[in-house]
């Protein structure tokens, strides 16, 4: 099989160490900021926020809240992918308003839809809201994943922290966001072994299903 982007995912891996003397140029921070905004999110409501943090001292004290992954520290950046902590009637309508302008759509149009989802998540609990928007992180997470091998970003996503701690050490809660999920990104330190490691993967065979 010859593809740049399968080469490119071949050549990713979840980075154990990380070498703290590289970080990336504006140029690459600013393809993961613009890859983030245009990921895809059910209904376009983009539940999402992401916490960009380029502080060696802050991404330091991370480590404890982190299962002591020392990936944080020594990343280029980190980011926090974040939701808001609530779906009100007034973020629905805002998003409308954004159709409205963005693509010229009557909103005579727009409003039949626009009831209907604010009607929808009237009826959901808090918990199924953030059960929603916590999976719109994961297609985020999925989608820096993708872009970070085409640009031969090192990247190690990690679910293995204490959201309660990182909420509370970075104020999230006064932006009206809690963490989800957090993404180191930077450049493989020479001596990390897991570089060099064959990926363990099941085979076409045993994960794709084809119905004709």
């Amino acid at each position: 099989m010859s593809s740049t982007i399968i080469e490119k995912l071949a050549w990713r891996y979840a980075t154990k160490k990380f070498d703290s003397t590289k970080k990336l140029s504006e140029e690459k921070l600013t393809i993961l900021k613009e890859a983030f905004r245009l990921t895809a999110t059910s209904y376009g409501l983009q539940p999402l926020k992401m916490v960009v943090i380029n502080n060696t001292a802050l991404q330091k004290k991370l480590v404890p809240f982190t299962h002591e992954q020392q990936q944080v520290a020594d990343a280029s950046h980190v980011l926090v992918l974040c939701t808001e902590n609530e779906i009100t009637s007034n973020y629905i309508k805002r998003y409308f308003e954004k159709v409205e302008k963005t693509r010229n759509t009557p909103r005579a149009i727009l409003h039949p839809f626009e009831l209907y989802l604010i009607d929808s998540f009237s009826e959901k609990t808090n918990d199924e809201i953030h059960t929603w928007m916590a999976k719109q992180a994961y297609i985020a997470l999925g989608n820096l994943l993708t872009v970070c091998a085409h640009e031969q970003i090192d990247s190690c996503p990690i679910e293995g922290f204490d959201p309660e701690k990182y909420d509370d050490f970075l104020a999230l809660g006064t932006r009206g966001l809690r963490s989800v999920l957090v993404l180191a990104v930077g450049y493989r330190a020479q001596d990390d072994l897991h570089a060099t490691l064959k990926k363990v993967r099941r085979s076409e065979s045993e994960i794709i299903v084809e119905i004709d």
